[in-house]
């Protein structure tokens, strides 16, 4: 079985050192080098063409972010897997735009850290769970926001509307919500329809959300 090439890029030697025996009893795994700035890994790239680089993202001279995008262009084969401290959107959706196959927090455990280089090997993406979670945090943080700024606009809704909302907050089913007020579910979904055109909104569960937010109850 063909073992795992990973190149490991770090400008911490200790943290370097400590990769490389957490993976060294790994049989799939084989380290193929190591290099301690940006530069140096796209150099090392071109001679040894590593399946998988393990790479930080603050270092001198040539940032992680920037090697990535460098390596990618000159060899789209390579996968590269983002370790990093940084929980910032910003960094996470910069690694994944220049190319980078997946981002793990540096805190992983050992069982994920070679989960996700056996993912990445094979071109998934592979999000590290407490970075998914933050994702999501982030998502659903900017998800309110945009919705809680619609208090400034004056939307003015029938008695109608108001009485979907109040059962699409509570999670209420289209077919129970007919059943509630005595229309059909064609009539739901047209009211359904109606409000996010009304209140600049895109899916049912933006609609659903903006109920709850609101105090539809």
């Amino acid at each position: 079985m063909d073992r795992i090439r990973v190149l490991i890029v770090d400008d911490h030697f200790l943290v370097r050192t400590g990769i490389i025996s957490l993976l060294r009893d790994v049989e799939e795994i084989e380290i193929v080098g190591e290099a301690e700035n940006g530069k140096s890994a796209v150099e090392l790239c071109k001679k040894i063409v590593p399946q998988v680089v393990l790479m930080d993202i603050s270092m001198p001279d040539i940032s992680g972010i920037e090697a990535t995008k460098i390596i990618k262009t000159e060899n789209p084969s390579i996968n590269i897997l983002i370790l990093t401290m940084h929980e910032s959107e910003e960094y996470f959706y910069n690694t994944l735009k220049r190319g980078a196959s997946g981002i793990l927090n540096k805190n992983v455990s050992r069982d994920e850290l070679v989960a996700a280089i056996k993912s990445v090997s094979t071109g998934k993406r592979y999000i590290g769970n407490s970075i998914s979670e933050l994702m999501i945090d982030t998502l659903m943080q900017k998800f309110e926001e945009d919705f809680l700024s619609k208090e400034k606009e004056q939307v003015i809704l029938t008695k109608r509307e108001k009485d979907v909302l109040c059962y699409i907050a509570n999670g209420i089913t289209n077919q129970d919500i007919a059943e509630k007020l005595n229309i059909s579910v064609r009539t739901v979904e047209t009211h359904k329809s109606n409000l996010m055109q009304k209140l600049n909104l895109k899916s049912a569960a933006a609609l659903s959300f903006y109920a709850f937010e609101k105090g539809y109850k």
